[in-house]
């Protein structure tokens, strides 16, 4: 009665108006959570190995940040690093590059050589299985099956 003054075709046009917008919007909240779910990346996000050894920092656009949390005489290194994923195979490729550990040895004033930098992220520098289950990434070797598990932060 508030609405439309008792004009009935008014009232009807309003309601098609709202069916339709409503209609729209679950559509489109519809399809934003199919999306989310089938093209995010599982990987992204901040992860602390439970040992301690390493910290990821995963990105969604092939990055990572892999944090050394003592590598000499207690201090730690932010080490820039790429990664390739398989969502199909489920695998993910961690690789590191040479002029990058150059440059953080060089800068590090003597703490750190790039021999401790490589000898250091030599169980990360390889081809993994992943599976995350909830806030647990598990990461398994291909070759040996050695596994590291990650939590995430």
């Amino acid at each position: 009665m508030i609405i439309a003054k008792n004009d009935e075709a008014m009232r009807s046009k309003i309601w098609r108006v709202v069916m339709t917008v409503s209609s729209i919007l679950i559509i489109l909240i519809a399809i934003y959570l199919l999306t989310k779910m089938f093209t995010t990346n599982p990987l992204e996000g901040k992860w602390a190995d439970e040992d301690g050894t390493y910290k990821l920092n995963i990105k969604s656009n092939g990055s990572m940040i892999v944090t050394i949390p003592e590598i000499a005489e207690g201090t730690g290194v932010d080490v820039p690093m790429d990664y390739s994923m398989d969502k199909d195979e489920k695998t993910v490729t961690i690789r590191e590059d040479e002029s990058v550990l150059n440059d953080l040895s060089d800068s590090s004033d003597g703490l750190y050589t790039v021999e401790m930098l490589e000898n250091a992220l030599s169980m990360i520098t390889t081809t993994f299985d992943y599976s995350v289950d909830r806030d647990q990434l598990t990461l398994t070797e291909r070759e040996y099956g050695e596994q590291m598990v990650f939590m995430k932060e």
